[in-house]
């Protein structure tokens, strides 16, 4: 039985843990060919091994999102490879300063938290689409956040820059609907990754046991649940699905 992306090549930003690790790995038990790109070569490159020892196939680029050289030459080095690019999902992202309130958030943490998190999308989005144009078609998933559907406090400047990436989302699907080229976003939840670890390390252990009980469904997401999500998105299984920002997230914005 063929996977859900049999025969794509898929571009994974931010591929060198957490979510885009999983995410990479899922898209090669799907059937793709995985492009994995992170800043940390290191994480790129174990993500790497991990599909080819699953018995994927891929080659690992090493790029910084927020610099328009390394994304143009990241998506031309996947056509270069391949010919072609029919997934692209773009997760890079940073969680920024997380210790003050709006009035005492810096200006360099907030220009270096947009630049990644905001024009690095826009930035892969600017190179993927015209590619995708130009073969007919493709599906794009960006990572948003519960925090791009909701407020919450401490976190301004990264709420500001997930609800921007739901809006680049809605706005690029409708743009290039006519391309067949579908846009969505997933939005996770409390998920068990290296940054969530660090968002909630350090406090008391009141507070690090009162996280799970966030989400109605009590417990953390994993990594491969937003990796699956993200899989289907870019399957012809979601192809009336464009312009969506779907919350994974265990209930929590149903609240």
């Amino acid at each position: 039985m063929a996977g859900l992306l049999e025969g794509r090549i898929s571009l994974v930003t931010g591929a060198g843990w957490g979510i885009g690790r999983a995410t990479s790995l899922v898209m090669a038990r799907e059937g793709a060919t995985v492009v994995v790109s992170d800043l940390n070569a290191d994480g790129g490159e174990e993500t790497l091994s991990a599909i080819k020892e699953a018995g994927g196939d891929g080659i690992f680029v090493h790029a910084d999102v927020s610099r328009p050289d390394d994304v143009a030459a990241l998506v031309g080095q996947v056509v270069a490879a391949y010919g072609r690019l029919d997934c692209a999902y773009n997760n890079a992202g940073i969680e920024g300063y997380m210790a003050g309130r709006l009035h005492e958030y810096p200006e360099e943490e907030w220009d270096r938290l947009i630049d990644v998190n905001v024009k690095g999308v826009w930035l892969c989005l600017k190179h993927e689409i015209p590619q995708m144009m130009q073969q007919g078609g493709g599906a794009i998933v960006n990572t948003a956040s519960a925090a791009g559907l909701v407020g919450s406090r401490r976190l301004s400047a990264y709420v500001a820059s997930k609800h921007a990436v739901v809006g680049l989302t809605k706005a690029a699907a409708l743009e290039y609907a006519q391309d067949g080229i579908r846009v969505n976003a997933v939005c996770p939840g409390i998920i068990d990754t290296p940054m969530v670890r660090r968002l909630i390390g350090g406090r008391d252990a009141e507070y690090e046991n009162s996280i799970p009980a966030r989400q109605p469904i009590g417990r953390l997401g994993t990594p491969e649940e937003i990796a699956e999500s993200v899989a289907w998105l870019c399957s012809d299984a979601a192809s009336l699905v464009t312009g969506l920002a779907m919350a994974v997230d265990g209930g929590f914005t149903a609240q």
